[in-house]
């Protein structure tokens, strides 16, 4: 069995440390520029070193993402962006442009080069030619089956790695290649500004009726006729890993710390339990079920994997997430009597029951005893957001274990 690594997103520094401490082998991140998340918060440069210091000292790796399509007035920033990243020691760049691709070889030769998922890698030559051209890796082209990819694995060297998503939003576009954005709103997807129009309700008007809208249906029940569920292969993971696939891969680089600590945490699980044997893996499927739906998502699909996708891979009706879990904040110290120290994200009161998410797997719920502010003094409830306040749940929590409370 080839080693299986689990690449988990990182939209900042305390994500990624969220996604190590919940199961990642591997973190994905992007800078401030050059990067196809250019609304996420990404990581300045003295961010980006101290994650790739924190990552290291665990043991875990960390990519950064360079992927963006090119124009001629990109290309000198990004040879003298190289040679900054160069000192910093990441273990990967993500690239997609041929050109960039050149340039990070020529900046950056000691650090290994992975070929994002935008450069529509769907056949073995294609992989030849990258693993021609120096690169260590390719991120496989969504539109790929499980079939596909095990021909690919087939037909590439033994040491080149194949890498593809498994969870998170999936885009409309052929590999995400998509020009919608950059036509209605000016911001180019192919540069990090997408403004998701694949989630928009759309309507068909007349020439000569001008000002009268009229509703495009995919069929009776909607018309949200882009809009595609997410992927999720947790109950796959015996073929994926079957299949020759190196690294799984979740999307979701603007996503919340409860996000990455949900999915990082049931996936690693997933395969760990793959590992000891199938029975175990399958006996804890109502677990992983369980702990997938926790975080936002837009009901589930097996994507491109099985076969083409048909009609039962969009929602037509809504272009909102499920959720079934809030998320409250990470735990930043302990204090001598136990009480933990939380940047607040979201309301919460005295008397309420709040998760914690226990990286090993665990769950454990506690009652809130009480909550005091920065100079000690109680309240009732913590209802502003990034409020630094003390929290008394009965017992002491590590530093860097996350709260969660259940919606009704």
């Amino acid at each position: 069995m080839r080693e299986t690594e689990l690449l988990i997103p990182a939209s900042s520094l305390e994500v990624l440390k969220t996604a190590v401490r919940y199961g990642a082998d591997a973190v994905y991140i992007g800078g401030e520029m050059y990067g196809l998340r250019a609304k996420a918060k990404n990581f300045s440069k003295e961010e980006m070193k101290e994650g790739i210091d924190f990552a290291h000292a665990h043991g875990k790796k960390v990519f950064i993402t360079a992927n963006i399509v090119a124009h001629n007035g990109d290309l000198v920033g990004a040879r003298e962006y190289f040679r900054e990243l160069a000192k910093m020691g990441p273990d990967a760049l993500i690239i997609s442009d041929p050109g960039m691709f050149m340039i990070a070889k020529e900046e950056c030769p000691e650090i290994d080069l992975h070929i994002s998922t935008q450069a529509n890698s769907t056949n073995y030559m294609t992989y030849k030619f990258w693993w021609n051209q120096g690169a260590t890796r390719v991120v496989a082209a969504r539109e790929l089956s499980l079939a596909e990819i095990a021909e690919i694995r087939k037909n590439i060297p033994e040491e080149m790695e194949i890498e593809c998503f498994v969870h998170g939003a999936m885009c409309i576009s052929h590999s995400g290649r998509c020009l919608l954005s950059n036509y209605f709103t000016g911001r180019n997807a192919n540069k990090g500004a997408c403004t998701h129009p694949c989630r928009w309700k759309y309507a068909v008007m007349e020439e000569s009726r001008p000002g009268e809208y009229l509703p495009v249906y995919e069929n009776e029940r909607g018309t949200y006729i882009f809009n595609s569920k997410d992927l999720n292969m947790v109950e796959h993971i015996p073929e994926i890993i079957e299949a020759g696939i190196d690294s799984l891969k979740i999307e979701g680089r603007m996503k919340t710390a409860l996000y990455v600590a949900t999915v990082a945490r049931t996936y690693r699980k997933a395969i760990d339990d793959y590992k000891i044997s199938k029975e175990t893996y399958l006996a804890n499927m109502d677990y992983y079920h369980s702990e997938i739906s926790k975080c936002t998502y837009r009901q589930f699909t097996t994507g491109f994997y099985f076969g083409r996708t048909d009609e039962n891979s969009q929602i037509y009706t809504s272009n909102t997430y499920e959720k079934e879990y809030t998320y409250i904040g990470i735990v930043q110290d302990v204090n001598k009597e136990g009480h933990i120290l939380l940047e607040q994200k979201n309301k919460f009161s005295v008397g309420e029951t709040l998760e914690v998410m226990i990286p090993s797997g665990e769950n454990v719920s506690l009652p809130v005893l009480a909550i005091y502010d920065e100079e000690g003094n109680p309240q009732e409830s913590a209802p502003h957001p990034k409020q630094m306040i003390w929290v008394d749940l009965g017992q002491k929590i590590e530093v860097g274990y996350l709260l969660r409370r259940k919606e009704d």
